[in-house]
């Protein structure tokens, strides 16, 4: 990271995070049930990164309650805490509406935790340490999860002292571009944008321009068949969520026709493999230096499109895969990348590729 960012724990991809924080949730699990302490989980990272996302995400993987709270919207330590009452002969607190009362397993959610008052940060630490304030205990089998921001740079955040910071495990979450187009895959993002972010990576780690922001100018292109006919308009979409960086890429993006990138299932489906994939593919990467990016990105997209949609090939397929694989122009480092994907998959069917005594050597020359 730039700007002198100060974030806390292994810098990870999604993927790792999750794995991370999944482990957690079960050290906790197995702590509670031993009458032990639970310890929270915060997640360091950039705006846009999807740190939030990835605790829903988790969630509805794990099929855990949650709940979701934003500190920095809490002016009064009663946001945190609860209103009082006179029950009888004392005051007692009525615990906030957010507050869980069902047994879980669930998660709280202390979303951008930094950003939040100092006062209110004081009061959380309690609930870091126990599990519990003054007015209210989580139920049983909830856990803790916060996000934040990094400290200094150009964050407006309240530093956390060591003594918040040690009652907490730490992770910093940042943008990997295979790992992001696994995701977009999934989510049916705009194949175009897809390509784009593998292409040009460094694009995502912007200030206007984040993970966040290039979904969303995704999304409004999505309708738009022809991007270079509708050039001016696609640059004001642009324009109005994207660094100005990253608006001129992807116009060159469009003027160097790399929108019409062939897709996955087209190189599966081709019936002559030179004329639709092998010629096209060859006239857009073999330029005064190789585009090893170009073809990389198709690597990818063509292992995210097998593997997500569980493709079971037919034997025509199949051949288009093999072909695909032993094209000359494509590096042996991309080609066993897509290998091993292949092989790592319970896909049987798709297994069948390495049925090719050629693809199978090389498999095993570079392993």
């Amino acid at each position: 990271m730039s700007k002198n960012y100060l974030t806390y724990g292994l810098k990870s991809s999604s993927k790792e995070a999750t794995e991370f924080i999944e482990h957690i949730l079960q050290t906790n699990i197995t702590a509670e049930e031993e009458g032990k302490r639970k310890t929270p989980v915060c997640i360091w990272g950039r705006h846009g990164i999807g740190k939030t996302e990835l605790v829903g995400q988790i969630a509805s993987e794990l099929d855990y309650r949650w709940t979701y709270i934003a500190p920095a919207q809490f002016e009064e330590m009663g946001d945190l805490l609860g209103m009082p009452k006179v029950d009888g002969n004392k005051t007692v607190f009525v615990p906030p509406s957010w507050v869980p009362t069902d047994e879980g397993p669930g998660i709280l959610l202390i979303d951008d935790v930094n950003r939040a008052d100092d006062r209110i940060l004081r009061g959380i630490m309690q609930l870091l340490q126990n599990f519990e304030l003054v007015s209210w205990r989580l139920p049983k089998n909830w856990q803790i999860i916060l996000t934040a921001n990094p400290d200094g740079g150009d964050y407006s955040v309240t530093p956390m002292d060591d003594a918040m910071l040690t009652r907490m495990m730490h992770i910093t979450m940042e943008f990997d571009a295979k790992v992001w187009a696994k995701w977009a895959e999934q989510a049916k993002v705009d194949p175009r944008g897809i390509n784009f972010v593998l292409i040009y990576p460094e694009i995502a780690a912007g200030e206007l321009t984040t993970p966040r922001s290039l979904v969303q100018f995704f999304n409004s292109i999505n309708s738009i068949r022809d991007l270079e006919k509708e050039l001016p308009l696609v640059q004001a979409l642009a324009a109005s969520c994207l660094d100005e960086e990253t608006v001129t890429a992807f116009v060159t993006f469009i003027q160097q026709n790399l929108t019409e990138l062939i897709e996955p299932e087209k190189i599966l489906n081709a019936k002559s493999f030179k004329k639709e994939v092998t010629e096209p593919i060859e006239k857009i990467v073999k330029k005064d230096v190789l585009r090893v990016d170009i073809l990389a990105t198709l690597a990818t997209r063509m292992s995210n499109y097998l593997t997500i949609n569980k493709i079971a090939p037919t034997k025509p397929q199949i051949e288009n895969i093999q072909s695909f694989i032993k094209m000359d122009v494509i590096p042996n480092d991309i080609r066993l990348s897509l290998l091993q994907d292949i092989m790592n998959t319970d896909n049987t069917r798709l297994k069948m590729v390495m049925s090719d005594p050629e693809v199978s050597m090389m498999l095993l020359k570079n392993m």
